[in-house]
């Protein structure tokens, strides 16, 4: 069973509509004493950090997440979800994340656009992916995240968000280029992140969520 963490942000439905395509159970989890049933959690999330880190801090939530994520099962971090698994963001001064991958969230700069582009970063992108070092069984032999198994390794995803993350890149899987080269994928062992939305990004997305079931 996987366990998607409901704070009360994020279209949560959608989540698990796309479990429910890929043949896999899903249900939302807002109890902290609960989470740690589950085989697999996910964190989504569409909204602000601090608000966002203010709701999971008030329930508890946020100490069950970081034990469930000492326990090494898999836990996927979506969109607002993957930034909160950082140490920091400055969305709205400066605000203390989940602190699961080293690194923080800061604003798209603007000054760095190669020309103008809308900010938030919305709409199809694409994704290339990375290879890290990790321990056994969380990476292929040509050091690709096995979240990636059956895709290319360039392919498009559906963004909507105003803040990426930097971090190092021994945890970098996916960057994206918006302007500039950004970070929308990491993983740190089992903890797992995208800047994307795989649940709305059809078949690539549908693929990065069926993987996750097998980890």
């Amino acid at each position: 069973m996987i366990g998607v963490v409901d704070y009360r942000m994020g279209n949560l439905g959608s989540v698990l509509n796309a479990f429910a395509k890929v043949g896999a159970q899903a249900e939302l989890v807002s109890d902290p004493e609960r989470i740690q049933k589950y085989e697999r959690l996910v964190l989504p999330g569409v909204g602000a950090f601090p608000d966002a880190m203010s709701h999971l801090r008030s329930s508890g939530m946020d100490e069950a997440i970081r034990s469930f994520a000492a326990s090494g099962q898999p836990l996927m971090g979506t969109c607002l979800g993957m930034q909160l698994l950082f140490e920091a963001s400055e969305e709205f001064g400066e605000h203390e994340g989940l602190g699961l991958i080293p690194g923080r969230v800061v604003r798209f700069d603007e000054t760095k656009f190669d020309h103008p582009l809308k900010v938030p970063h919305m709409g199809w992108n694409e994704l290339f992916v990375g290879r890290i070092e990790a321990s056994e069984g969380w990476t292929d032999a040509e050091g690709r995240s096995r979240i990636f198994e059956g895709l290319p390794d360039e392919f498009y995803l559906y963004f909507v968000h105003s803040y990426h993350a930097v971090t190092e890149d021994r945890y970098v899987i996916g960057r994206s280029y918006y302007g500039y080269e950004f970070v929308s994928a990491v993983q740190r062992e089992n903890v797992i992140g995208f800047q994307p939305h795989p649940e709305k990004s059809h078949d690539h997305g549908l693929k990065i969520i069926e993987n996750f079931t097998k980890l």
